[in-house]
């Protein structure tokens, strides 16, 4: 039986791959704590040896009928960025997939009213929320494997929660499988202007794009620290409000793997909260509780755990 043993709600930003020179620029002369941070989440977490795989939810991969997930045998190939080639140009990448655990994660989509599909199309696009975190926690590891999935751009809050059941119960299907989470995108979301923006390239949160925005994410990152997921998910119609990268859905598919309301796992924060041109950054790992993610004694329970849910 596999099981997740740590998950995390780690930025991407394009920042954190420039070079020093250019990030110190940016940031008043100063290093900024997005990099330093995931410097030393690969050290405690992800140079261990007690994991195999880690499972990226992309929220820059947008599908549109059904989620898929990446069932290559091996990734490997120079990414350019179409969104900031200046920034993340040619960076290469290589490391091995996990076919059986895509096919046990998309075995479940019908028991859980979905539709999950494993791609192994070699010339499937890879999306830089997942090759700039592995640039920082993957490579030079050779041993780990990585898995995407992307968000689904026509479903809701319910869907990508059903996403993460599925991708529970896959885990657990695959014999040996030990499993760390990437929820891979931004809480508030809303760049500031074109001709503004360069005023805003500082790392400091009073960049953030209002300060009710702001204060929607420390609320949130509060709550993370104390375990309080019901209260993130309960409250999701007031921080769509503050439009969060792809609708929080990266969150939520990590969420309907963790059990949801009930999981009560505690996040460290990595580094500081900061800003990116208006956006809401931080990294948050979650170490499986002792007594499990729902403090039951297990990963997490199969089946519709949301007290809103259409099923």
């Amino acid at each position: 039986m596999g099981e997740i043993v740590g998950a995390g709600l780690l930025a991407h930003v394009p920042t954190i791959v420039l070079p020093e020179e250019t990030r110190l620029q940016l940031n008043e002369g100063r290093e900024i704590t997005l990099v330093t941070g995931l410097r030393q989440l690969r050290e405690d977490v992800f140079a261990r040896d007690d994991y195999d795989t880690v499972v990226v939810l992309d929220s820059h991969w947008a599908t549109t009928v059904e989620f898929v997930v990446t069932a290559q045998h091996r990734r490997a190939g120079l990414f350019t960025s179409e969104e900031l080639p200046r920034g993340m140009c040619r960076m290469p990448y290589d490391y091995p997939g996990d076919p059986e655990l895509a096919r046990n994660i998309a075995g479940f989509a019908d028991r859980h009213g979905t539709w999950i599909t494993p791609i192994d199309d070699a010339y499937l696009p890879v999306y830089y929320a997942t090759i700039n975190l592995w640039k920082f926690l993957g490579e030079g590891l050779a041993d780990k494997r990585w898995v995407t999935i992307g968000v689904c751009q026509t479903g809701d809050m319910e869907d990508h929660l059903r996403l993460g059941r599925a991708l529970a119960d896959g885990i657990a299907a695959t014999p040996g499988r030990r499993v760390l989470l990437i929820a891979s995108g931004a809480l508030s979301h809303t760049f500031w202007p074109l001709r503004e923006l360069r005023d805003h390239e500082s790392g400091d949160p009073s960049h953030i794009f209002t300060p009710q925005a702001r204060a929607a994410d420390e609320e949130r990152i509060a709550w993370f620290r104390e375990g309080r997921h019901d209260k993130v998910l309960d409250t999701m119609d007031e921080f769509w409000t503050y439009k969060p990268e792809a609708r929080f859905f990266h969150y939520l598919m990590m969420a309907g793997a963790l059990g949801e309301q009930a999981c009560v796992a505690k996040a460290r924060q990595y580094g500081e909260y900061e800003n990116s041109i208006g956006t809401g950054q931080v990294h948050l790992w979650f170490d499986r509780p002792e007594n499990g993610w729902t403090g039951a004694g297990l990963p997490a329970a199969s089946g519709p755990r949301n007290p809103h849910s259409l099923s």
